[in-house]
């Protein structure tokens, strides 16, 4: 695991930024990416990619209505987690522009997945993940590291009161219990940011929200009686939370935290506070090439297929330049990110 002290023995020194213009480093790796033709985009890719995943709801919700009210849809809603998770990667490749290079079409399949198939708003998610992408694990300006119900920094646990001090205390053990919440909380902040000044479109993205709503509910309702109509959400809604949780939680979680006022290169700032996780093509596929979370910050338009690719260049560029790279296996990522969440709460578990 990457030591926090990297974060300053990484920075350039001034003999290396002598004659070199600001972001050479990222400029020149770059080059070599636009050189090995991975910045274009693969329009079959995604067409067999999307066209697999659309046939699969399809599946589900035919099985659905087929098996009626039986206890036997607890199977359908375990399938239907996995296809929302695919789903929720298909949202974030359209928000990214991997799919589309224009704004419009990216927009239009954004709101059409995100809001009226997955149930969250596309605005919001998507304003709160580019401010992450612009500052990863920086304790004030990255979303994703703010203190809620957990927190990421000895510094954020000692500020810690009422209920997030108590669930910091035990987060490593509670964190994949949370995660069932984790689909419901999506949903929840998303009619929450419709009040929000920076939403584009709020009667749009509401109006997908509460469509996407009343087809969920009233389809399960209708079919089921209203305890295998509950049993069905909590097992669909859980694990596509634990879905969720499982494809970002190693990315960035136990990565060093930047603090404010230390300075990095757009290289450094991606690099030092990203894990990339090994595992082939299974891992590849569950993940929606988020295991590639190195390159993925380094290139956010990048087409998914090209990411392996581009982290063979990318490995051999950090080491080149001497920056710490750090890549490892799916299960070794969550233990590094338990072991973060554990160290973080054991100040408030010593006091008294």
């Amino acid at each position: 695991m990457v030591n926090p002290t990297v974060l300053v023995e990484s920075l350039p020194t001034r003999d290396q930024e002598t004659g070199r213009a600001k972001g050479s480093d990222f400029s020149e790796l770059n080059r070599r990416m636009a050189d090995a033709g991975l910045l274009r985009r693969r329009p079959l890719y995604y067409t067999v990619r999307f066209g697999v995943v659309a046939l699969a709801l399809a599946a589900g919700v035919a099985a659905f209505l087929v098996l009626g009210d039986s206890w036997s849809q607890s199977f359908v809603a375990v399938g239907l987690a996995v296809v929302f998770g695919q789903l929720g990667l298909a949202a974030h490749d359209l928000a990214h522009r991997q799919v589309f290079t224009r704004r419009r079409p990216s927009e239009t399949g954004g709101l059409l997945v995100a809001n009226l198939l997955l149930g969250m708003s596309y605005g919001w998610w998507m304003n709160k993940h580019t401010r992450h992408h612009a500052n990863p694990n920086h304790e004030e300006k990255d979303p994703d590291v703010s203190p809620d119900i957990l927190v990421w920094s000895r510094r954020q646990a000692s500020k810690a009161t009422g209920l997030p001090r108590f669930v910091g205390k035990h987060q490593a053990a509670l964190f994949f219990p949370l995660l069932t919440l984790e689909g419901l909380n999506l949903s929840f902040n998303s009619f929450k940011a419709l009040r929000s000044p920076s939403m584009k479109r709020p009667v749009l993205e509401g109006a997908l929200l509460v469509a996407h709503f009343v087809l969920y509910f009233g389809g399960l309702f209708a079919v089921l009686s209203p305890g295998k109509a509950l049993a069905f959400i909590a097992v669909h809604q859980g694990l596509f939370g634990i879905y969720l949780g499982s494809v970002f939680a190693p990315n960035h979680k136990g990565m060093p935290m930047i603090e404010e006022g230390t300075r990095l290169d757009f290289l450094r700032r991606q690099v030092l506070t990203s894990r990339n996780v090994r595992g082939g093509v299974l891992v590849d596929a569950f993940m929606g090439g988020l295991n590639y979370q190195i390159e993925h910050h380094l290139f956010p338009s990048m087409p998914t297929p090209a990411l392996g690719e581009a982290q063979v260049i990318t490995e051999r560029y950090c080491a080149e330049l001497g920056v710490p790279y750090h890549q490892t296996g799916l299960s070794a990522s969550h233990r590094e990110a338990l072991r973060h969440m554990r160290s973080v709460g054991e100040p408030l578990r010593n006091a008294r």
